[in-house]
Formats: structure tokens, sequence, C-alpha cells
């Protein structure tokens, strides 16, 4: 209790001071290996006692095992291994700095074999963008682990490294990572203050793990006249809550900690508070505007990839318009989550795009057993719109794939007492039954400054309530991640077929023009690109290349007629980085090709006195890669 009134003592000290003088007394420069820093000026305490829990690795091992959870520092320790060891196929670099000034980084997995990371079709994963939802994170890592030991061993694994790129961005959220794998605190994104509660302060009410036991419970104690919560009758333990009118409870609860800033309220203003998936530009809405009748986003940032994590997703996905498919998870529901955010399917979407969307719906279920999986705005939210959401990003502005997974089902895993409804009682069951009753913890008195009779208890709000129990972690990472093998599986893919020429004409003088007609399929699945790709210009149409060996002859050797060539001017090249030097060579562009089909295009060239022509074509596109040369001869 005394540790608890010194704590309460420094905290309405720092209620009472300008913010101005915070920041000439910021907490950062405390120094003491007990306790766990957080940056940043706040009215709050920035400073929390340092935890080491049960089913979190903190030092590297030997091996990598997926039946506990990693800091930041073990997960860069594999990234950095794999690097040195495998580097044929795995490239690990920083891209950029987070909130507190971490290195967030990032791999690259491909094999050096037909070209280079950016001339292959690629798919991009991204875990824990939020703070706590960290399941996501360990499926990254699994993913990570199963293509780079699968390479040269699996021969799937091997084609696919050889025929696509893979990037991987285990954790974009390491500020936010490290405070909850480190202490008993717990926010929804980056560690920036921000004020959750528009009381004009900063981070002042965080929770308080008043036990010490390194744990945020949940408390109740007695309150007759505005209590909401009663006994579960359906538990005769007493251990579970069940919720009525106000006033006809004999409990009231809140998450374990006090009333910092004198306001009725518990905990309401934690540390941070922005959500990084409310920060991309697509459907972006500020958290307040001024008319008092337009939406608003809570969390939404002070405006689009504000925060510098949401930043680094958007700016290596525009320069890298190579991926096509991509998974930015979080925890928990579980459901598989693609867009629209603000608005039903049906409504905007191109009915070819959104037939792939609810085909990957249904193979992504088949492969995880999630019951939901669709959009957003209508299975999701329910009609409620959300707004700068990354899997609207994904499609309307980049025009590719995008999911937003969540993970773990929270212990909701079978209604065993048969009432149609998967509740605390099932939680309870399912933790007895397959979790050794590990993830509750019993109801326990706690001193408490405002309330008398309390008691800490409740699911475990890290390892039961939020992410799988570590015994239970490498299922749920797992299947998540073969979902994510599957999407990669299905980007397009590019292989030449037969050339053929044809004599379609002679003229006097001996001239003859003839067809060659180049062809290229698609062994893949996905068409070369979704139709919002090409409607918002994030791709280039097709286009196949042909180049004809120069001759020193003056006299010309050949012409062509089709299609009418474009002069190459300088300033165009530059403009659009094309190589100036080298010979000159004709285009046409092609569309777009699906799954499985062919496309061909024809060149129509006049060949002068009985000359042989001897060319190369090649394919390029923006999400399906390049195809190198292949030769030809017209004679």
């Amino acid at each position: 209790m005394k540790k608890l009134t010194s704590t309460l003592i420094l905290i309405s000290f720092l209620l009472s001071a300008p913010l101005c003088l915070l920041k000439s007394q910021q907490f950062s420069t405390v120094h003491d290996s007990s306790l766990y820093t957080v940056e940043g000026t706040r009215h709050g305490v920035s400073f929390f006692p340092r935890v080491q829990h049960h089913g979190v690795e903190y030092i590297p091992g030997e091996t990598l095992s997926f039946d506990r959870y990693h800091t930041y520092e073990v997960i860069c320790h594999w990234m950095s291994l794999w690097a040195e060891k495998h580097p044929e196929i795995v490239t690990l670099y920083e891209v950029t700095r987070s909130y507190e000034g971490r290195p967030i980084m990032q791999m690259t997995l491909t094999s050096g074999k037909n070209g280079s990371d950016t001339d292959k079709p690629a798919a991009f994963f991204e875990g824990n963008r939020h703070s706590g939802e960290i399941t996501s994170a360990e499926s990254v890592l699994w993913l990570a682990r199963h293509l780079i030991e699968g390479y040269g061993n699996n021969p799937a694994i091997t084609d696919l490294l050889d025929h696509f790129t893979v990037y991987l961005r285990p954790v974009n959220n390491p500020d936010g990572h490290e405070l909850y794998l480190n202490t008993a605190q717990s926010n929804r994104s980056t560690v920036r203050p921000d004020d959750n509660d528009s009381d004009g302060l900063l981070d002042e009410d965080p929770p308080e793990d008043l036990d010490g036991d390194g744990i945020i419970l949940t408390l109740r104690w007695p309150d007759r006249e505005n209590g909401t919560l009663v006994p579960d009758p359906a538990d005769p333990s007493g251990r579970i809550m069940k919720r009525v009118p106000r006033g006809e409870g004999i409990y009231a609860t809140s998450s374990e900690g006090t009333d910092n800033d004198g306001d009725g309220r518990i905990n309401e203003d934690g540390i941070g508070g922005l959500d990084l998936h409310r920060n991309y530009p697509e459907n972006w809405r500020p958290e307040r505007e001024l008319t008092g009748r337009g939406f608003t986003q809570r969390g939404a940032g002070a405006y689009p990839l504000s925060e510098p994590e949401t930043r680094a997703v958007f700016a290596f996905l525009m320069t890298h318009p190579n991926i096509y498919v991509v998974n930015s998870m979080d925890t928990t529901v579980p459901m598989h989550l693609r867009p629209p955010s603000t608005s039903s399917s049906e409504e905007r979407m191109y009915p070819e795009d959104l037939k792939w969307y609810r085909y990957f719906d249904t193979l992504a279920s088949k492969i995880t057993g999630y019951e939901k999986a669709g959009d957003v705005y209508d299975d999701y939210g329910r009609g409620q719109p959300l707004f700068g959401h990354g899997p609207d990003f994904g499609y309307w502005y980049y025009g590719a794939i995008w999911y937003g997974d969540e993970i773990w089902n929270g212990g909701r895993a079978k209604d065993y007492d048969g009432d149609g409804d998967k509740d605390q009682i099932d939680m309870l069951a399912w933790d007895e039954e397959a979790n050794s009753g590990e993830g509750f913890h019993e109801w326990k008195p706690v001193s408490h400054p405002l309330h008398d009779s309390v008691e800490a208890g409740g699911f475990h709000p890290k390892f039961f309530s939020q992410n799988p129990p570590p015994a239970h972690l490498e299922t749920w990472a797992s299947n998540q991640a073969l979902f994510n093998m599957e999407l990669i599986s299905h980007l397009p893919r590019l292989e030449w077929e037969e050339f053929s020429v044809k004599r379609v004409k002679r003229h006097r003088g001996d001239s003859v023009d003839y067809d060659l007609t180049v062809r290229y399929r698609n062994t893949g699945k996905l068409p070369t690109a979704l139709s919002q790709a090409h409607l918002v210009r994030i791709v280039r149409p097709d286009e196949v290349r042909i180049t004809i060996e120069s001759d020193t002859s003056d006299v010309p050797r050949y012409r062509v007629l089709e299609p009418v060539p474009v002069e190459r001017r300088r300033d165009f090249m530059m403009m659009y980085g094309e190589e100036s030097g080298g010979p000159d060579y004709i285009s046409a562009t092609a569309g777009y090709t699906p799954g499985g089909a062919t496309t061909e295009v024809h060149f129509i060239i006049r060949v002068y006195d009985g000359a042989e022509l001897k060319g190369s074509a090649k394919v390029s596109t923006t999400r399906a890669g390049l195809l190198p040369e292949k030769e030809f001869v017209i004679r």
C-alpha cells in the first residue's frame, strides 16, 4: 500500500504540472534495470515495473520453437541468423525507425534464379501492427522458417522461391510489441502519447498492477446501486460473471488499476491510443471534425500516414508494385477480413475482383477453420464503417488482394453447454479441458484506494483473451501461415509458348510481309492484374517488346508495319526510366492475361531483299514479373 500511495502522489504532481515542464523532465531519463521506460511526453507515468512473462522467450535459444512467444530481440536474432546462413535466398534490411527509434526489420525471400526480387510477382506479409496482437508476429516468423528450411528440401517451396518473392515484416510496431512483452501494460497500437478520453491530457490514467503479479487482471467490487454484473448461474463456482441491467447487479468491474485523474473512470487513458490500422489514406477520416455532422474515426492519427510504421508500409508497397497479395494480420475474432470497410462488397467492387476475394474466403476457411470470412463492413462491422483501414487501401488505392486477418478465437472453441452461444462459460470449459485451467486466474482480494472488498481475477488478458496460450500458439500461427502460402501459390506465372512466323504478302521488288506471332501463357491462377489495379493505374498494361539485331548496312533490311512504332524520344525515356542505350525495340501492349490463358501479340514486319532477321522478344508486366528474352528468326 505504501508503494501505491507513493505512486499516486507522484501522479498527482504530474497532473498538476504544465506540459512544458514535463518536456524538460522526460521520464526516459530514468535508468533502472527493473523499470521499462516508454518514450514521449505525457501527463502520466512513462516507466513501469519490468516483467518476464511465462511462455515468452527473452534470450534466443539454440532452436526456434513455437510453444512460446518471442521478444523483438529474439525475432531479430533469428532473422539475422537466417540472412547469414542462407544469403542465396534471404536478405535482411531496415525499412524505417519506429516512434521510439527502434529499427523495423524486414526480410526478402527469393532465390537469384529468374531475376531479382522486383522481377517477380510478390507477396507481403506483416505482423504485429497492433501492440498486443503478437500471434500475428509469430505467424510471420513461422512462415519465414517454413520457407527457409524448405528451400532445397521441399520441391514445392523451392519452386515457389525460384519464381516468386516473399517480403516478410514480422513486427511493424516494435515499440508496442516490447511494451506488451516486458511489462504488465498493453495498448492498442503505437506508444505515441494520445488523449484517449478527450480531457486535454495525454496518457494520464494507465492501468496499475496492484497485486504485483505482472498481469493487469479484472477487478470486481460490490456495488448494489450501479452494479451491472452477477455471478453467472451456469457457473456454480462463481468465477464467471453475467451482465444484467444497471442497478440489478451486485458487482461493478474495471481493469486492474486506479482513477489517476479523478474523473470517476479507471484506466481510460493509458499508453498511446492511435491505431496504425486506421492511418491509411484510403477513406481516412479525422478523429474530430468541426461541424459535428461528419464521419470521424477514433485512433486515426493527425493525418493519413502520420505514423512512421504505417508510412513505411505505404512507401515500400508503392516502390514495389510487383506486390500482388498482402496479409496484414491481427487478433482476435478469428476471421479472414477483406475489403470493403465502408460499404457492401457489391456496391463498388469489380465483379471479377470480388469473385477472387470470395474464392479466397472459402479457401481460407478450409485451411484455418475460422468460422467467418468476408468483408469488414458487413461481415465484421455489421454495417458500421471503419475508416483509414488497411484492406480498403489495399484494394482501392493499391489494387491488390489484401487481407487483414484476425487470429485466435479467445478460447471460444465450441458450445459446450449447448445454449447456442460460445460465451465465457464455454471459454472456461475449454480452458479446463485443453489448457489445464491455466487461462483463468481465481479471484483474490487486493487493496484499492477507492473501493472496498475488491478482488482481482479473470482470464489472462494477454495469453488467453488476446492471444493463444503458449502451448496452443503453433496451431494458430501455422494455420494462418499456410493460408498465406496459398495466397503466394496463386500468383501469376508467365511462360513462353512457341512463336510462329507466317508470310502474309509478297511485294514487287523482293520485299515480303511477315506475321511474327509472339505467344506466352499465364500458368498461374490470378490474372496478371486485378481490374481495380488497372483503374487506379498502379500497374501498366502487360507489354511485349521485340528487338531485332542491328546491321551495319546503309540499306534498311526491314520495317515494322504493325504495331506502328512510336518514336523513343530521350526525354520520354528519362521520364519513365527507360534505358537510353542499346538497340531500339518495338513494343505492343497486351492487356492482362487471366490465369491459365495464353496471350498472343502480332507484329507485321516487311523484310527487304530476302534478308534474314534475328531478334528476341521479352514480356514486361507490373504484377506478373518479367519473361526473359526468347529468340526468333524471320527468313
